[in-house]
């Protein structure tokens, strides 16, 4: 009896270990994968896969059902997939490491050394945590650096679409000359034939006029 109790106790207590962590992963700061993967800016690329393994396995959808558990999943996976790319980390540690550099020039003057590490007692008993204030930070960063990529996107969008209408015009303007021409060619008979008669019926008009005169 207290052996089955056990059982359902640690069943219980493992669902609401993975459900809390699917809506850590939900809750976290979607643009830094550290945050995602809920590990500190320093961790080295073996730790970076066995925070991704530990985590996917406790969360993995075939294993735990939760209505948002797919969603968790696919940033996990994306966040794991920046920090294992090379030229994609390299990107978000510059951010983060100038986030560091402005939060420790915040805290130390114009005294302060980007050398200095994390334990040191100037930054280690902070509130709150100097860890916090850099991520805090890099948030503001990131979200600025998102704001202007879009901006620039939407400009570009904005700019091929004057183009294309600009383009589009053009072959409107092409479209309408050489239908007008079509046109011109298709009355060339009709005018020649105007006139003739035009001629014709002038040169009448004057021959019995003259036949008047003569008269």
């Amino acid at each position: 009896m207290a052996s089955n109790l056990d059982s359902v106790l640690k069943k219980n207590a493992n669902d609401l270990a993975k459900e809390l962590e699917v809506e850590r992963i939900l809750k976290a700061f979607k643009l830094n994968p550290y945050d995602i993967l809920d590990l500190p800016i320093t961790a080295t690329e073996a730790e970076i896969k066995k925070q991704y393994r530990k985590k996917s396995l406790l969360i993995h959808p075939d294993k735990f059902k939760h209505e948002k558990g797919l969603e968790a999943f696919d940033f996990l996976k994306k966040a794991e997939d920046q920090l294992s790319d090379p030229a994609k980390r390299k990107d978000i540690d510059m951010i983060m490491t100038h986030a560091r550099t402005q939060v420790l020039k915040a805290i130390l003057g114009s005294g302060y050394s980007t050398n200095i590490p994390d334990d040191d007692p100037r930054i280690s008993n902070l509130t709150p945590p100097f860890d916090q204030q850099v991520r805090a930070k890099g948030r503001e960063i990131l979200v600025e650096d998102e704001l202007a990529r879009r901006r620039k996107t939407k400009l570009a969008y904005a700019n091929e679409g004057a183009e294309k209408a600009k383009q589009e015009a053009e072959v409107a303007a092409r479209k309408r000359k050489v239908e007008d021409q079509a046109k011109w060619e298709e009355r060339r008979e009709e005018r020649i034939s105007d006139w003739r008669n035009f001629s014709s019926n002038k040169k009448a008009k004057k021959s019995k006029k003259n036949s008047h005169v003569l008269g």
